[in-house]
C-alpha cells in the first residue's frame, strides 16, 4: 500500500538521473574476477573463492568507516557550539514597557521561554499510505505508522532508551548543548515492496522486500541564546518480520486487493536485530518576517541507514508555536513523522516545504545486514546521493488537537532496472497536546 510514483508520471527526477554528478564507484566482488575454465585446477578454483573472499570482506571494511565517519563530521562540529552558560532569560523584574514590548514580539515570532522548560504533554499517530498521495502504487515505501509520546512523562517513561542514549550522547561530548530540554518515545513499523506484489519469485531487477519494527528515545536540546536545537535519537529495532508483511495483506484483502505475495524473500527473513543513532542540528535563520519561518538542518545517521544530509525548510502562514516545535526535516521513511511539543495549546495553521540532499553510505532495506537474505544488493549497485523533498499543511486547534497533510517525494536510489524509479508517498499526522 504506497503512493510510489515513476518518473514517467512525475517529474521529480528521469528514472536513471543521479542527483549529484558522482563518478561509479568501482565495482567490488566476483564480476571483477576473470571467468575461470570448470577444468581449472583445484588450486586456481581455490585461489579465486580466496579473493572472493577477500574482496567481500573489504566491502564490509569500506561500510564501517563510512559509518565512523558520517557521524564524526557532525560530533566535530558539535564540540564548537556548546550553549552558553549564561542563561538569556530575563529573571529580574522588568519595566512595564518593555513587558509589554516582550508580548507583542512573542505574539510576532515564538521563541523558545523560560515555560518551554516545562515540555508539555503530547501524543502524536503518523500514518502513511498509498491512498495519501496521488498514483494509487503499491510498491517500495508502502506503508508506515508510529505513536510518539513526548514531554516531562516521556523523560521518565518505564519503557525508554534515554539511559543509553544518555551514554553515548555523553562519550561523544553532545549532552550539554542547549538550556531547554524535550524528551520523546516512539513505537512504530514500515515496510517496502517491489512493484510486482503477486509475483512469487525474486525479481532481481526490482528492489526487495523489506521491514523494520522498531523503539527509539530522543533527547532535543534547545540553545536560546543563538537558536539552535540539537536532536540525538537511538533506536532499536527487528528487520525481517512476518507479520508487517501480514498487516499488509490482511488490509489488502478487507479492500480487496492483490496479496504481496513475496514476503518470504524479505531482507533479514525470520528477524535480525538492528539499531541506529542519529544526530541532528537545526539552526533558526532570522528572515524578520512574521508569517515566514526558516531553518537549515544538518544530520548524521549510524546503523541500519548510514547517511549524511543537509537540508531547508519553511513553514509560512498563522505561526504561533516555536520554531524547533516541529520537524518535519528529520523524517527518515516511517520515523521521526511526528511532534516535539514545547508549547501550550494554540490555534495556528500554516504550510511547510523543504528539501534535503543525502549521502548515503549504507541502506539495510537495500543491501541486507549480517543475516542472509535471498536478494539484496550492492553499495555499487546504489547510487550514493539521493534528493528528498515534501510539502504539507498543518491546522492546530485551540483545544490541543493538531492535524497535518505531508506528500514527500525521494529520487531514485537503485540505478538500473525495474527499481529505479522516483518514490512519492502521503500521510496523516494528527497530534494532542495535554
Amino acid at each position: 500500500m504506497n503512493g510510489l510514483i515513476d518518473s514517467k508520471e512525475y517529474a521529480l527526477a528521469p528514472a536513471g538521473f543521479s542527483v549529484a554528478n558522482t563518478q561509479s564507484l568501482p565495482e567490488f566482488g566476483p564480476s571483477v574476477i576473470q571467468p575461470f575454465n570448470s577444468a581449472a585446477p583445484a588450486s586456481a578454483q581455490c585461489t579465486h573463492t580466496q579473493t572472493t573472499v577477500f574482496l567481500q570482506n573489504l566491502l564490509y571494511v569500506r561500510a564501517l568507516l563510512l559509518q565512523i565517519f558520517a557521524v564524526i563530521l557532525l560530533i566535530a562540529v558539535s564540540h564548537f557550539a556548546h550553549a552558553d552558560n549564561s542563561d538569556y532569560l530575563v529573571k529580574s523584574p522588568q519595566t512595564e514597557w518593555l513587558q509589554l514590548a516582550s508580548l507583542v514580539d512573542d505574539e510576532k515570532r515564538p521563541l523558545i521561554t523560560a515555560d518551554a522548560k516545562k515540555s508539555k504533554t503530547s501524543w502524536a499517530l503518523a500514518f502513511d499510505n498509498d491512498l495519501l498521495a496521488p498514483g494509487h502504487r503499491d510498491r517500495d515505501y508502502t506503508y508506515g505508522t508510529n505513536l510518539t509520546y513526548s514531554g516531562e512523562s516521556a523523560a521518565h517513561a518505564d519503557i525508554s532508551l534515554k539511559t543509553p542514549l544518555a551514554a553515548i550522547d555523553r562519550l561523544l561530548k553532545v549532552d550539554h548543548l542547549g538550556s531547554v530540554n524535550n524528551y520523546s518515545v516512539e513505537v512504530g513499523l514500515y515496510g517496502f515492496t517491489p512493484k510486482e506484489l503477486e509475483r512469487t519469485t525474486i525479481n532481481e531487477t526490482d528492489r526487495p522486500y523489506a521491514s523494520l519494527v522498531y523503539f527509539s528515545s530522543s533527547h532535543e536540546q534547545i540553545d536560546t541564546a543563538n537558536n539552535v536545537a540539537w536532536n540525538t535519537t537511538l533506536t532499536i529495532g527487528l528487520l525481517g518480520l512476518s507479520f508487517v508483511g501480514d498487516l499488509q495483506n490482511a488490509a489488502h484483502q478487507s479492500t480487496e486487493s492483490k496479496d504481496a505475495r513475496g514476503w518470504n524473500h524479505q531482507i533479514s527473513d525470520g528477524g535480525e536485530l538492528t539499531g541506529r543513532y542519529v544526530i541532528a542540528r537545526q539552526d533558526y535563520l532570522d528572515i524578520s518576517s512574521d508569517s515566514l519561518e526558516l531553518k537549515s538542518t544538518l544530520q548524521a545517521s549510524v546503523g541500519y541507514l548510514t547517511e549524511t544530509s543537509w537540508g531547508l525548510s519553511l513553514r509560512a502562514g498563522k505561526i504561533v508555536s516555536p520554531w524547533a516545535s516541529f520537524n518535519p526535516d528529520l523524517i527518515s521513511y516511517g520515523e521521526k513523522s511526528t511532534y516535539s511539543n514545547n508549547t501550550s495549546s494554540t490555534n495556528e495553521h500554516y504550510f511547510w516545504a523543504g528539501f534535503a540532499l543525502k549521502a548515503r553510505f549504507y541502506n539495510a532495506f537495500l543491501q541486507g545486514q549480517f543475516r542472509d537474505s535471498d536478494f539484496s544488493y550492492s553499495y555499487s549497485g546504489l547510487r550514493p546521493v539521493i534528493a528528498e523533498a515534501w510539502a504539507g499543511y498543518t491546522y492546530a486547534f485551540r483545544q490541543g488537537y493538531r492535524v497535518s497533510y505531508v506528500l514527500r517525494a525521494q529520487s531514485s536510489e537503485i540505478k538500473h532496472g525495474d527499481g529505479d524509479r522516483n518514490v512519492v508517498w502521503g500521510g496523516l499526522i494528527f497530534a494532542k497536546t495535554i
